[in-house]
């Protein structure tokens, strides 16, 4: 009999908007379509203009909820947690710690419960006050009311370990490797290839866009900085970081074509990540498995990624991030090394059908 799991916490499937609605896409086609089980996903009614009850042959349930915001995926959390109670899941799988209150509920009515509770939102920069307050009780709260949590890092197990006295069972985020198909795609923007170093990430202070920003500015490159990014509404932070005078910096705001957005990558003299939380983080998997030569802030998280063999580190004080550009502008074969072995780090340890079969191989001992 095959196993049944709802997975609950994301906007839904096929909604592919962040990557929880990523994730939720990758695993559930595959758990579907090459292991023994029966997936339905809990979607936000209000996004979906049609609402199938099966696509893909993943089962699909529409709870309404808050209009408002702030309330939106608590209230829709909460429902979908009730009414899954009462249906005959083995497994209910959640997505984000926000929702550790929740997990009690289904285990009430005899359901297993897992939570992927993914970075460490209580120190991004963004919750401030009561929201980074919640985001941690909430996560403390999620080792207690649920069977197990995930982490997406040795890292990030680690700290929950330290912070919780709780374990985690490590299974990470994924990446599909892809090529270069159509490198006239980034002249819109005036590039070309091996011309410019690339950011991708929202501009918040978290992912250290404005640090980025000022060392290349103060550099001698002759190459342009693209941020690809930018926040969905008024900000301070950001809007400081797009009045940089200097037109070797150049913003594209969000690039919304996967395809406009690969190319970029692809063709990148180097990718710059600066993101500070957080475990297997996304678009640096991306980077990888777009074959680019990286350099990273140096965290934890990005040590484990990266292994110290693929790719390079710079750190946040002032001028060492200059110092790593004018080195590696110097002597270029070190990122041509990189660029070479980088989908080789994705082989080892980031694939999809890799993550899928660890997310198989747990729910079967969950419910053992």
């Amino acid at each position: 009999m095959a196993l049944k799991v709802a997975i609950l916490g994301s906007r839904g499937y096929p909604y592919v908007y962040s990557c929880y609605e990523t994730f939720v896409k990758e695993l559930c086609e595959r758990l579907v379509r090459h292991y023994d089980i029966e997936v339905t996903v809990y979607c936000h009614k209000n996004l979906f203009e049609i609402h199938p009850k099966v696509l893909n042959g993943i089962r699909l349930v529409y709870i309404n909820t808050s209009k408002r915001k702030s309330l939106s995926q608590f209230v829709h959390s909460f429902q979908s947690f009730f009414h899954s109670s009462f249906q005959d899941f083995d497994i209910v799988f959640a997505v984000n710690s926000a929702n550790g209150p929740f997990g009690l509920i289904p285990r009430l009515f005899g359901k297993k419960t897992c939570i992927n509770v993914d970075g460490l939102e209580w120190l991004r920069p963004k919750w401030k006050g009561l929201g980074s307050k919640y985001f941690y009780w909430s996560s403390k709260l999620s080792t207690m009311t649920f069977n197990a949590i995930i982490n997406d890092s040795e890292a990030m197990r680690k700290f929950y370990l330290d912070e919780f006295r709780a374990d985690s069972v490590v299974i990470a985020y994924g990446a599909n490797i892809k090529y270069s198909e159509d490198s006239s795609l980034i002249n819109k923007y005036g590039l070309a290839s091996r011309e410019y170093y690339l950011v991708v990430g929202r501009l918040v202070p978290d992912n250290n866009a404005d640090f980025i920003v000022r060392e290349f500015v103060n550099s001698n490159s002759t190459k342009k900085l693209v941020i690809v990014g930018d926040v969905p509404y008024q900000d301070d932070y950001a809007d400081r970081i797009k009045r940089v005078d200097d037109e070797r910096v150049v913003f594209t705001g969000y690039v919304t074509d996967q395809a406009v957005l690969a190319e970029l990558y692809h063709h990148c003299f180097c990718y710059l990540h600066g993101h500070e939380f957080g475990g297997t983080n996304p678009t640096m998997l991306k980077a990888l498995a777009y074959g680019c030569a990286i350099m990273a802030l140096d965290t934890p998280f990005t040590r484990e990624m990266l292994d110290s063999k693929f790719g390079l580190f710079f750190s946040k004080k002032s001028r060492n991030l200059q110092e790593q550009i004018r080195k590696v502008e110097n002597k270029p074969n070190q990122l041509i090394e990189l660029r070479k072995k980088s989908r080789e780090r994705i082989e080892e340890n980031y694939t999809w059908e890799k993550i899928t079969k660890q997310y198989f191989e747990f729910f079967k001992e969950l419910v053992s």
